[in-house]
């Protein structure tokens, strides 16, 4: 971006077409006589005329330099716009139930937990300067990827995770536990736990509702999210005489728990029952943790006139040079 700091002194750009009329008018009316005594000084001419179709170049560099000497009063700057953005991140961890449950294909084409691993990608890729972990867990839980801004590497551990990675089992209340001690030094302007389970809390040390008394005292706010269809699904099974087939088991979600959990943390219980409507959960939870963002916009300026000066001394010494020189006239 281009801008001068004084354009005032542009005006004198009007004084460029008075100097031509000018000079144009004094060159009509100038005439003079030179008295030789020998002709033969004159017969030599024609091999100079060359030089009186180039009399005017002198003039125009004059010209050129006064309109550089103009544009440097007139201080053109050149301008960099810069961005400054500030932004009330949001903290989120994802605590992701990989207990054996999560293999019920009620989530068509994909099981449960493949089609949570599609949502959650989805979500990790449409956020913007939010530090997101994941968390898993089955009869213990452990962190899968720490609160991280490098959306890649989360996304690698997400593809990574797979159920038999941890004893079988439900252990709520330790994943809580574990998400909340990952967010408890967060200095972020809202710190978040999704939840996503399709079962009962039936391991680990630490019941879930004292668990999220916790993650209440840290600040923490929980979105709980029951994985699973409404009545019974079909679960796969490895026998060894058949192979592999499929029985029918009733969808045990403990939704009572879940939705203390959320109201204990201020959050919010949702139900999944199919993939669509989880992809809608992910989608609500977006719209209520939006991270704000700040920007400030300014201009940098740098100083041009000293290369428009250089330029104007440059033509005059030209002009100079050649007056004396090439187009030097005699008195």
């Amino acid at each position: 971006m281009l801008r001068f700091a004084n354009p005032e002194f542009l005006l004198l750009f009007l004084l460029i077409p008075i100097i031509v009329l000018w000079y144009l008018r004094r060159n009509r009316v100038r005439t003079g006589t030179i008295k030789y005594s020998n002709l033969g000084l004159v017969k030599n001419v024609d091999k100079y005329s060359n030089r009186k179709k180039y009399r005017h170049v002198t003039f125009v560099l004059r010209l050129i330099a006064l309109s550089l000497l103009i544009l440097c009063f007139a201080r053109p700057q050149s301008g960099r716009t810069e961005e400054e953005v500030i932004t009330e991140g949001v903290d989120i961890v994802i605590a992701l139930d990989i207990s054996s449950s999560m293999l019920a294909e009620d989530f068509k084409p994909n099981n449960r937990l493949q089609a949570a691993k599609l949502v959650a990608a989805d979500f990790i890729r449409g956020r913007r300067n939010d530090r997101i972990g994941m968390v898993v867990f089955a009869a213990k839980s452990f962190t899968q990827c720490p609160l991280t801004l490098d959306y890649g590497i989360l996304l690698n551990f997400v593809g990574e995770v797979e159920i038999g990675m941890i004893e079988d089992g439900t252990a709520i209340g330790m994943a809580i536990a574990n998400a909340a001690n990952r967010l408890r030094d967060s200095k972020a302007k809202s710190k978040v736990i999704i939840l996503l389970t399709d079962g009962q809390n039936n391991r680990g040390q630490l019941d879930p509702i004292t668990a999220a008394k916790v993650a209440k005292a840290f600040d923490i706010r929980m979105y709980t999210v029951g994985v699973g269809k409404r009545g019974e699904a079909l679960y796969p099974v490895d026998d060894p005489i058949f192979g592999k087939r499929y029985i029918r088991r009733p969808v045990q979600i403990d939704e009572e728990m879940l939705k203390e959990i959320a109201n204990i943390t201020n959050g919010h219980y949702f139900r999944a029952t199919d993939k669509e409507n989880l992809d809608k959960i992910f989608e609500r939870i977006d719209e209520l943790e939006k991270t704000k963002i700040e920007v400030k916009q300014f201009t940098r300026y740098k100083e041009l006139f000293t290369n428009y000066l250089l330029l104007a001394l440059g033509v005059i010494v030209m002009e100079v040079v050649l007056t004396n020189t090439k187009f030097r006239k005699i008195p």
